[in-house]
């Protein structure tokens, strides 16, 4: 092996090109992070919207950026980094259905937990 290669043999400083599915995930994912804002401020009674707004989706983007992100600060066994992704989209389709909106929460879900199925599998193959 060249030492320029890393031990995944991609060339050192690159990276493997993005699909579709990478795309998806990444939509998903601040769509969850926008819909745990719109849940905080829409929800809640003032002052506690603005609490609610702003404390919601930055947990959710900690939990992600310390366990789910493609650079993880904690590395964890797969299937838990599986369960942190699905308890922030579970967390957003409950927003969806706390604010009256249960079709959309429905199908954000559907499609969260399909592209994250997906992405999940590409990444242990």
């Amino acid at each position: 092996m060249p030492e320029s290669a890393t031990p995944s043999g991609v060339p050192a400083g690159t990276r493997p090109a993005l699909s579709a599915v990478d795309v998806l995930a990444v939509l998903c994912e601040l769509f969850a992070f926008g819909t745990l804002a719109f849940w905080g401020f829409a929800a809640w009674p003032f002052p506690w919207n603005i609490v609610a707004g702003i404390v919601a989706p930055v947990v959710a983007i900690l939990l992600w950026a310390l366990f789910v992100s493609p650079r993880a600060v904690i590395v964890v066994h797969p299937f838990l980094r599986a369960v942190v992704e699905l308890l922030v989209y579970v967390s957003a389709t409950i927003a969806w259905w706390n604010v009256g909106l249960v079709w959309v929460g429905l199908i954000f879900g559907v499609i969260a937990v399909t592209v994250g199925v997906l992405a999940g599998r590409r990444r242990l193959a």
